[in-house]
C-alpha cells in the first residue's frame, strides 16, 4: 500500500515537471516570436530601390497614425492595411504626445508606439518611422510640445542651439527605445528606415543659411545615432500625400486650427475603421498590379519613353532595347501605357498590339503586353454607409426609435458654467497678454476682466449721435466671445480677422469680460511658434465722447480655464463642489452650460457615434475620456458640383455636402465602453438642445458592383510566372465581380442582380430590354449568408446570352447585416 502510494506520488510529481517544462519551452518560443518577427536581415538602397537582405524591393507603404485610434483598433487596421496591398506601415512620432511635460515622458494608451512597432512586425508588414521630431500632420502645434517655446532662446528649426539640443535629446530616446526593444531590422525587427525632419524644403529659404546649416546638421545627428538602417528626409513637394488610414483627432490634439475631431481625410479605411469602398478595393487592384511589374521596375535603371500619339506615351521598363521575345524573355518588360486626354478614349499600337485606353488614363501591362489594370476601370465594389440605430438620449417612453438591443438614459443633469473669474488662481496685470504665454495650452479657454466707468454725458452723446460703442480688435484668433455685466454680448470666430463687435454699457462701472478661445495651435509653417493665440494690434473701445479707449492700458484679470475643467465634471468620479440639477424638457438652449447623462451601449460590435448635430459647439467626454472638440459649422453652399475623375487634381475638385454641417458625428471607441451606465458629459459654449442628441452605429448596410464583360480579369489571377511564361488562359481573363460585408458580417439579401445592360447606379439600378431572368436566383445561390462572394461575368454562368454583339454588364446591390442575426454562414 505504502509503495503504491509512493508510486502515485512520484508519477504526480513527474506530472508536474513534464507540465513545469512544457511552460517554460512555451514561453521561451513566445519571448522568441515577441522579439524577433522577422530573420534580422540588413536594409540598404542604391539608385533604383531599397534593398531588403540583399534584394531590391519595391515596396508599396500605407499612413497610419497610431494616436489616432485606439490599441484596440491597430490590429484590424493593420490588417486591412496588409490586404490592400501594403508592405510597409509608416507614422510620425508625435512629440507632445510623449513629452506633454518637460522629462515627463508617456508611452501608454494611444501612445504605446513600442506595442504599435510590434503589432506592425507580428502583421508582417515592415515599419517607415518618421521621428521628425516636427510632424505637421494638422496635429496641434505640428507635434511640438507648447513647454519647448518657453525654452530661453528658442527658435523653431533653424541652426539654434537650444532648439537642436531639446530635439537631439528626443530622437536619440526613440532611437534608444526601438533598440533596446530589439525592433530595429538587423535585430529582426520591423523598421527598415527612419525620419528625420519633415517637410522641410518648402521653408528652408525662410531661415536662410541658418536653415541650410540647420538641415546639414539634422542629418549628421541621426547618422550619428547609428541605428543601422538609413534615414530619409521628407521634403518633395511632389510626393504624393497616401493616408491610408486617417483616424481622430481625439481630445486636444488638432492642430489647424479651427479643425474639430474627424481626421477622415477620405482615406482607404475611414475613421472609424471601415473600409472606403470603391478606393479601398481599386488601390489593391493598383497595387497588385504594380507589384507584378516589381522585376522590372527595381532592374531597370531608368524608363524608356515611346510617343504613342498627341496625347499618349508609353513609359517602358526592362526589355533592353526593347528587343522582346514573349517565349522565354531575357529580362522583366513592364510598361504604362498612359492618355492624357481627358475627353476621349484612344486607340494605340505598342509593340504590335492594339490597345484601347479610356480618357485620362493608365494602363498597367506587367509582362509589356497583356493588360491588368486600368485606373479609369473601377471593378471594386462601392460601399454605402450608414449611421443606423439612432438612440435619444431620452426615457424609453419618450424614445420612438430605440434600438431593441439598447437601452437609453432616463434624464439629462445641467449645471451652468461661471462665466469670468471664477477662483482665486488668478493674476492682474496691466496689458492684453498673448493668450498662449498664458495658458500654455493647459485649456482652450482664457478669461480676461476690467471694469470701465461709463458717464451720463457719454450715454447722452450715444443717444444724440445715434452710434453704439463697438470693441475693435486690429487681428484675433479663434473665438471671442465678449460679455457686458455678466449678459452675452456678442461671439467672433476666424483666423487673425479683424473684430468689430458692438456692446451697450450701463451708467457707472461696467464689468467687461473677454473670453478667448484657441481650436488648435499653428501646425505648418516658418516661424509658427511665434503664432500664439488671442490678439493683435489695437485693442479698443471706440465711440466714447472723449475718444476711443485703449484696452491695452487697462489693468486685466486673467483666469485659465472653465471651472468646469478644473472640478473635472467630465470626470466619473462625483464632484462634491458641483451642483448638478435635472433639465426639463422644456428648458430653453443655454450657453456655456454643462450637461451629461448615462447610455448603454449598442449591441454588436460596430463602431459608435454621438450625433451632436442639435448642439452648437464644445467639447464632449463618455467615461472620462474626451472625444474632443465639437463645432457645427455649415460649409459654403457653393462648390458642389459633378464629379469626374478627369483631368488634373486640386483641393476643391469633387466638394461634397456644400450647405450641410461639415461634422455632426463623433466617434466614440468601442474600448472606452461598457455594456450599461456609460457617461456621456457634453459642455456647450454657444446653446443647444441636449435631447436630439442620438447614439448611432456606423455600418456598411449596402453594397453594390458593376463590372462588364470588357473589363478585366482580377488582378488576383495573374502572377508573375504565368506572365514571364506566356501561359494565360481564356478563364483567367474573365472578369468577375466581388461583394463583400465588414468582417463578422453577411449578405442577408439580393436587393438587385441583373446580367445584360442595367442602367442606372448603386441604390438606383433598373433592368432593361436585355436582362438574363434569372440573375437574381444565380446571384442569391452564389452570395447569400456568406461574408463574401464572387461570380464571373460571362454568359456560361447564366446560361443565356440575353443579347447577342452586345457588351454585358453585371450590376448587383446587395444588404449585409450581422452574421449573428441571420444563423449560421459561410466565407
Amino acid at each position: 500500500m505504502v509503495n503504491r502510494k509512493t508510486d502515485l506520488v512520484v508519477q504526480w510529481l513527474i506530472c508536474i515537471l513534464l507540465l513545469l517544462l512544457l511552460m517554460i519551452i512555451e514561453s521561451s518560443t513566445t519571448t522568441t516570436i515577441g522579439a524577433n518577427f522577422f530573420n534580422p536581415y540588413n536594409v540598404s538602397y542604391d539608385n533604383r530601390a531599397m534593398i531588403i537582405d540583399g534584394e531590391r524591393r519595391m515596396l508599396i507603404s500605407a499612413g497610419i497614425h497610431y494616436p489616432r485610434a485606439t490599441p484596440q483598433m491597430w490590429p484590424d487596421l493593420l490588417a486591412k492595411c496588409k490586404e490592400g496591398g501594403a508592405d510597409v506601415i509608416q507614422t510620425y512620432v508625435f512629440w507632445n504626445g510623449h513629452e506633454p511635460v518637460r522629462g515627463q515622458y508617456n508611452f501608454e494608451g494611444r501612445y504605446d508606439l513600442v506595442h504599435f512597432v510590434k503589432l506592425v512586425g507580428a502583421s508582417g508588414l515592415y515599419l517607415h518611422l518618421r521621428i521628425g521630431p516636427y510632424v505637421c500632420a494638422e496635429w496641434n502645434f505640428g507635434g511640438f510640445p507648447v513647454w519647448l517655446r518657453d525654452v530661453p532662446g528658442v527658435e523653431f528649426r533653424t541652426d539654434n542651439g537650444p532648439f537642436k539640443d531639446e530635439m537631439q535629446k528626443f530622437v536619440k530616446k526613440i532611437v534608444d527605445m526601438m533598440r533596446e526593444e530589439n525592433l530595429l531590422s538587423w535585430q529582426g525587427g520591423p523598421i527598415i528606415m527612419m525620419q528625420i525632419e519633415n517637410e522641410y524644403g518648402n521653408i528652408e529659404h525662410s531661415f536662410g543659411q541658418k536653415g541650410k546649416d540647420y538641415v546639414k546638421w539634422a542629418a549628421k545627428m541621426a547618422v550619428g545615432l547609428e541605428p543601422g538602417i538609413p534615414w530619409v528626409m521628407c521634403q518633395q513637394t511632389d510626393a504624393p500625400d497616401y493616408i491610408f488610414f486617417g483616424g481622430t483627432n481625439f481630445g486636444r490634439t488638432s492642430g489647424g486650427p479651427l479643425i474639430t475631431t474627424t481626421y477622415d481625410y477620405d482615406a482607404p479605411i475611414d475613421e472609424y475603421g471601415l473600409l472606403s469602398q470603391p478606393k479601398w478595393g481599386h488601390l489593391k487592384d493598383l497595387h497588385a498590379a504594380i507589384k507584378l511589374c516589381e522585376p522590372a521596375l527595381v532592374a531597370a535603371d531608368t524608363a524608356h519613353y515611346i510617343n504613342l500619339g498627341p496625347n499618349q506615351e508609353a513609359h517602358v521598363y526592362g526589355a533592353e532595347g526593347l528587343n522582346i521575345s514573349w517565349q522565354g524573355i531575357q529580362s522583366p518588360c513592364s510598361a504604362f501605357l498612359a492618355n492624357i486626354d481627358e475627353h476621349k478614349s484612344a486607340s494605340v499600337t505598342f509593340l504590335g498590339q492594339s490597345y484601347t485606353l479610356p480618357p485620362w488614363s493608365v494602363s498597367i501591362l506587367p509582362d509589356c503586353r497583356n493588360v491588368v489594370f486600368n485606373t479609369a476601370k473601377v471593378g471594386a465594389q462601392i460601399s454605402i454607409k450608414t449611421a443606423e440605430f439612432g438612440l435619444p438620449l431620452l426615457s424609453a417612453v419618450q424614445s420612438m426609435n430605440k434600438n431593441k438591443h439598447s437601452s437609453v438614459s432616463k434624464s439629462w443633469m445641467t449645471i451652468k458654467e461661471t462665466t469670468g473669474i471664477w477662483s482665486q488662481n488668478n493674476f492682474t496685470e496691466q496689458g492684453i497678454w498673448e493668450h498662449l504665454n498664458v495658458t500654455k495650452d493647459w485649456s482652450d479657454y482664457l478669461w480676461l476682466k476690467t471694469r470701465l466707468y461709463v458717464s451720463a454725458d457719454d450715454i447722452a452723446y450715444w443717444k444724440k449721435s445715434r452710434v453704439n460703442p463697438a470693441i475693435v480688435i486690429d487681428s484675433m484668433r479663434d473665438v471671442l466671445t465678449v460679455f457686458i455685466n455678466e449678459q452675452l454680448a456678442g461671439s467672433v470666430d476666424g483666423h487673425w480677422i479683424k473684430v468689430i463687435q458692438p456692446v451697450q454699457f450701463k451708467q457707472g462701472y461696467n464689468d467687461l469680460v473677454l473670453l478667448s478661445e484657441t481650436v488648435g495651435f499653428q501646425n505648418y509653417g516658418a516661424f509658427f511658434e511665434q503664432d500664439g493665440g488671442g490678439f493683435r494690434g489695437q485693442v479698443k473701445i471706440t465711440g466714447f465722447r472723449n475718444g476711443d479707449v485703449d484696452l491695452r492700458n487697462l489693468f486685466w484679470t486673467y483666469q485659465v480655464g472653465l471651472k468646469g475643467e478644473f472640478l473635472e465634471l467630465y470626470s466619473e468620479e462625483e464632484t462634491p463642489m458641483a451642483s448638478w440639477g435635472d433639465l426639463s424638457l422644456d428648458a430653453i438652449p443655454s450657453a456655456f452650460t454643462w450637461y451629461k447623462t448615462y447610455f448603454d451601449t449598442p449591441d454588436g460590435d460596430e463602431p459608435v457615434a454621438v450625433d451632436l448635430g442639435s448642439m452648437g459647439k464644445g467639447q464632449a467626454w463618455v467615461n472620462g475620456h474626451h472625444i474632443g472638440r465639437y463645432w457645427t459649422r455649415v460649409a459654403p453652399k457653393n462648390g458642389c458640383g459633378t464629379c469626374d475623375y478627369r483631368g488634373a487634381y486640386y483641393s476643391s475638385k469633387c466638394t461634397t455636402n456644400c450647405g450641410e454641417p461639415t461634422q455632426t458625428w463623433y466617434h466614440i471607441p468601442r474600448s472606452w465602453l461598457r455594456e450599461s451606465d456609460n457617461l456621456l458629459v457634453i459642455f456647450e459654449e454657444v446653446g443647444g438642445n441636449p435631447f436630439e442628441i442620438t447614439i448611432k452605429l456606423r455600418s456598411t448596410r449596402t453594397v453594390c458592383a458593376q463590372v462588364s464583360e470588357s473589363h478585366y480579369a482580377p488582378v488576383g489571377k495573374w502572377s508573375q510566372v504565368n506572365l514571364i511564361n506566356g501561359k494565360v488562359s481564356k478563364t483567367d481573363r474573365t472578369p468577375e465581380i466581388h461583394l463583400q460585408c465588414e468582417p463578422g458580417h453577411v449578405i442577408s439579401s439580393i436587393e438587385f442582380a441583373s446580367y445584360g445592360t442595367p442602367q442606372g447606379s448603386c441604390q438606383k439600378f433598373s433592368t432593361s430590354n436585355c436582362h438574363a431572368p434569372n440573375s437574381l436566383s444565380i446571384v442569391s445561390k452564389a452570395c447569400l449568408e456568406r461574408n463574401s462572394c464572387s461570380l464571373q461575368v460571362s454568359n456560361s454562368v447564366f446560361g443565356i446570352d440575353p443579347c447577342r454583339h452586345i457588351v454585358k454588364t453585371l450590376a448587383v446591390e446587395a444588404k449585409c447585416v450581422l452574421s449573428s442575426g441571420i444563423g449560421s454562414f459561410q466565407l
